[in-house]
């Protein structure tokens, strides 16, 4: 019978973020608490506002919850039908694995019927920024591994170029998030393709991308917008080679492990994201992130600080957390 609390917090990002649809200085995350039994959950997540979600109705949706689990009447099967796939979702059925992780001794990758997890390479991200910036953020970057770069249409191509001619050795993939218009995604693609990029998250605006089924691309379409959780797959078909899972839109890990198994049944391949936010938030995600084809999990290493106790990035490479943070 835990007991719930609900916290906004608000962290610094070490620099000003931008993608196609604006720039931000803080992560704005929301972190539930769930204790009782003399053990401690926390899940964390960051409400959206392109999904029409707030940090407001997030806390909100969390606190109403709270007498359903302190009588013991809430666990993860439940929180499914209880809460739409979302960040609120997500927070709550995050703290739940952490919860019972910690009440039982037992390792929440085991609980899930996972191996082990092991450490993973991730993205780093460029923010939105001239060509010269991104060319110079790129330069002090360019022994990473793998870099992502957020574009947004007009420029984009001299954006990749200047990335390129900085960080020639590293593997590219680059986000649109959704800013591109349909007479440009062919064009650009070809163009890509020959500055080595790998991979194009999203694009067109999600419920506008069905044109992407009767488009050459060269580089694989990788949806993020237009990917939530399982109900979204079937639209997807033909039009993507890949799929963004983030525990922020599939409303937890326990959709993510689903919607994963789902969409590797379809063919698709798979990349794990994230949104700017704490360790708190990308450690559930370093379960569903092994063996997947893209990892992105770089979120903390925007933020200006971390929490304690928080992942170890290293030369490109992230390793599982340790049971202090989650699970």
């Amino acid at each position: 019978m835990p007991e719930l609390t609900v916290r906004h917090e608000s962290w610094p990002l070490a620099k000003a973020f931008a993608i196609s649809r604006g720039a931000k200085t803080t992560a704005e995350t929301v972190v539930a608490t769930l204790a009782g039994d003399g053990a401690i959950g926390r899940g964390e997540c960051v409400p959206y506002s392109r999904y029409g979600e707030s940090v407001a109705d997030a806390v909100a949706a969390l606190q109403a919850l709270a007498p359903a689990l302190a009588a013991d009447r809430m666990d993860r099967p439940t929180l499914q039908k209880v809460l739409p796939a979302g960040a609120a979702r997500n927070a709550l059925d995050c703290a739940l694995w952490d919860f019972e992780a910690k009440r039982s001794g037992v390792p929440a990758w085991r609980l899930a019927g996972l191996e082990e997890p092991n450490v993973v390479t991730t993205a780093y991200t460029l923010g939105l920024d001239t060509p010269e910036a991104m060319g110079r953020a790129a330069r002090a970057e360019w022994r990473r591994p793998l870099i992502k770069l957020k574009l947004a249409g007009d420029g984009d191509l001299d954006r990749v170029a200047a990335v390129r001619r900085n960080a020639p050795t590293a593997r590219l993939i680059v986000d649109a998030n959704e800013g591109w218009t349909p007479g440009q995604v062919e064009p650009f693609s070809i163009a890509l393709a020959h500055l080595g990029v790998e991979m194009i998250e999203q694009p067109l605006p999600a419920g506008s991308d069905a044109v992407l089924s009767e488009i050459a691309h060269p580089v694989p379409f990788c949806a993020d917008e237009s990917c939530h959780d399982r109900a979204s797959l079937e639209a997807l078909a033909g039009r993507y080679d890949v799929v963004n899972i983030k525990l922020d839109k599939t409303g937890g890990l326990t959709e993510a492990l689903e919607l994963r198994r789902a969409a590797e049944a379809m063919g698709l391949r798979v990349m794990v994201g994230c949104m700017v936010a704490t360790s708190l938030a990308m450690a559930p995600a370093m379960l569903l992130a092994q063996g997947a084809d893209v990892v992105d999990l770089d979120g903390p290493l925007l933020l200006a600080r971390d929490r304690e106790n928080g992942l170890v990035f290293d030369a490109g490479t992230v390793s599982p957390p340790v049971s202090a943070l989650w699970g």
